[in-house]
């Protein structure tokens, strides 16, 4: 029988909703049930590709016994946390305050009836491990508690709540200056793994942001070592493995030093910012390898993670129970594969042996594709009717892993973002970013109201937080310098000052108000800070708009000068603002005919940021944020003075 979930949107919760445990939504429903029978809550949050989430689902939410005792004792809450950020935000600084480290997913809070968080966990086992209680026992002693000692436990929670967001008195400001271009480079440096690329060991994660900031300190300075720590972790995470060679598209991150063995969930945002990392990389090396990664990933996600235009959120890593089931071959059914597709029985051992794959396997005896030179895959005799065969295998014999079919704005945003950039590339990629464009806001904008999140079909229920804004309006700017039409800044500047209503105050960005009211945070995570991605849309919209917007951008960067000034690697795209504030836009004005012939020459300028912006003038104005400083007569001639410019 269906529990409280089955209305619920969110593909996650529907997961969940014919577990035996009693799940209610986020919401009064479940409030009031917790109230009217004096019972704690115990709030479950997770997402649909979480591995760990789907584990404690199987040992614990869908066994009996363990439901019984939940029904008894507690009302039981599901949270996605894709869906409801905020929350998630809210919950995982409590767990941080009381466990003195991150949490994770899922993330396991009990609260009073009144909703204060009195104890934390993420994963907890069935059985007594990991030097922790049982599940079911847990339950018991946390039940029993709550009836004999709730005055203590409220205690503790309302500890635990006077130490979010305390009141700052005083505000620890340095001096933005550009030693911090240094500084990157230098912290960036004695944090890599010269061997394998990445910045960390196992578990390593793609740091798009970081790569990307490299790269434009690579065009700034023409630092070799920045652009070595980008181009050599981009080819490695190329090999296999991260990179699914037989679909396309990325997983999630390594467990391992050498992106072999990834958690083969593949989400939205990842790909977004990989692609538009290697095409940064094309643009810095001219190396059409980088490219060609690029364009893969992107049909990969129109062709798997699309419907009308608008992309899915993530699909899972494990199928049927198992994780990696869809992606890993055995050395026998991959030769079955060669043999079906024509490949002669003589290439096979050799061809096997340049894929990576043996009869003892690279992963839990089995193997997950992988080439040591990626760059050169022509020369691996058959290499294209394998991966083929490979892929026939997949289509023909496997269940393909769940999709959330959930849509994000922020995550459809950085697609849109990654598909325009791509198409001053190469053309195909236009109609593509301008159609999910154009639907997104259709679905997502409605009455001058953004919204965060939806079934495709479904009227959206949750607002915008400022996430939805900042990538939004990003795209917003990347479609006006891929098309030059006027509309798209409009909605740009509409969607800034709407978000400067809502979530800004003193130079202070909140990621969420309303129920959660949490801060914006400055470091980046799985994908770029919401705070940073917004200063970054306040500069542009300074540069294309109204300088009056720059005063945003300066009071944002002075609130966090100190943490950023200090460690920059940790806040790849803020160190990135700044370098920006300090060395300002360069904006080419000219009119909107000459303009379009060269929208293809902008990511290739010697300058990172430089902008496009149709005027009156003849010939082509080269500007800052408050000047301009040069005239020419054609394009060359911009380059010429840009690369004078960068020679100083």
């Amino acid at each position: 029988m269906a529990n409280h979930l089955k209305n619920e949107h969110s593909p996650y919760l529907q997961q969940h909703a014919n577990n035996p445990v009693d799940w209610y939504p986020w919401g009064e429903e479940a409030f009031e049930k917790a109230k009217k029978e004096h019972k704690p809550i115990f709030l479950s949050i997770g997402y649909s590709s979480c591995h760990w989430c789907h584990v404690m689902e199987k040992e614990s939410f869908e066994n009996k016994e363990t439901a019984k005792i939940l029904n008894k004792y507690f009302v039981a809450i599901k949270v996605d946390r894709e869906e409801r950020p905020d929350i998630d935000k809210h919950f995982q600084e409590v767990y941080q305050l009381m466990n003195g480290r991150p949490g994770g997913w899922p993330t396991s809070i009990f609260l009073t009836e009144e909703r204060k968080p009195f104890y934390s966990a993420t994963y907890i086992p069935p059985e007594p491990r990991y030097g922790m209680m049982s599940f079911p026992t847990l339950l018991e002693v946390i039940a029993d508690k709550y009836k004999t000692e709730k005055h203590k436990l409220t205690q503790e929670a309302e500890s635990v709540l006077r130490q979010i967001n305390p009141n700052k008195d005083k505000i620890q400001a340095t001096k933005l200056d550009h030693s911090i271009i240094g500084r990157a480079i230098e912290h960036a440096g004695m944090l890599y793994d010269h061997r394998y690329g990445g910045f960390s060991k196992a578990p390593k994660f793609p740091q798009a942001s970081l790569l990307d900031l490299l790269l434009d300190l690579y065009k700034l300075t023409g630092n070799k070592e920045a652009l070595n720590m980008a181009a050599k972790q981009l080819s490695h995470m190329a090999k296999g493995g991260l990179r699914d060679l037989v679909d396309g598209g990325f997983c999630r991150y390594s467990t391992d030093d050498i992106w072999l063995v990834p958690h083969f969930e593949k989400m939205t945002y990842d790909n977004a910012q990989l692609s538009a990392v290697y095409l940064k990389a094309y643009h810095a090396t001219g190396n059409t390898f980088y490219r060609d990664v690029a364009f893969e990933t992107l049909d990969f996600m129109l062709e798997k993670m699309q419907e009308k235009h608008l992309f899915y959120a993530a699909s899972d890593a494990d199928t049927e129970g198992q994780e990696g089931k869809y992606f890993v071959y055995t050395y026998e059914k991959a030769l079955k594969s060669f043999t079906k597709a024509g490949i002669p029985k003589e290439a096979h051992e050799s061809l096997a042996k340049a894929l990576h794959i043996t009869p003892e396997g690279n992963f839990e005896g089995k193997n997950i594709v992988r080439v040591e030179d990626p760059a050169n895959t022509d020369a691996i005799p058959y290499y294209k009717e394998a991966i083929e065969a490979l892929k026939q295998r997949r289509q023909e014999k496997r269940k393909y892993p769940f999709i959330d079919r959930k849509v994000i704005v922020s995550w459809n945003a950085m697609m849109i973002t990654s598909l325009f950039k791509a198409a001053r590339v190469d053309p195909k990629y236009l109609k593509p970013a301008m159609k999910s464009l154009e639907k997104l806001l259709d679905t997502m904008y409605i009455n001058s109201q953004l919204f965060h999140s939806t079934l495709i079909g479904k009227t959206p229920k949750i607002h915008a937080f400022l996430e939805d804004y900042a990538y939004l309006g990003e795209a917003l700017i990347e479609a006006y310098e891929s098309t030059m039409d006027e509309t798209y800044l409009i909605v740009a500047q509409k969607l800034t000052n709407a978000a400067i209503e809502k979530f800004y105050k003193n130079g202070i960005w909140k990621f969420s108000r309303g129920e959660f009211e949490t801060e914006a945070e400055i470091y980046d995570s799985s994908y770029p800070s919401s705070l940073a991605t917004m200063v970054g849309l306040l500069h542009s919209i300074t540069s294309l708009v109204d300088p009056v917007y720059k005063k945003f951008v300066f009071k944002s960067l002075e609130i966090h000068s100190y943490d950023v000034m200090r460690q920059p690697v940790s806040t790849p795209k803020l160190s990135k603002m700044v370098i920006r504030y300090l060395l300002d836009d360069v904006i080419i004005k000219a009119k909107e005919e000459r303009l379009k012939e060269h929208i293809t020459d902008l990511d290739t300028l010697p300058y990172p940021f430089s902008l496009l912006r149709t005027d009156t003038n003849d010939g082509f104005m080269i500007c800052n944020t408050s000047t301009c400083f040069g005239h020419e007569k054609d394009f060359d001639g911009v380059r010429e003075v840009l690369e004078k410019r960068q020679q100083k």
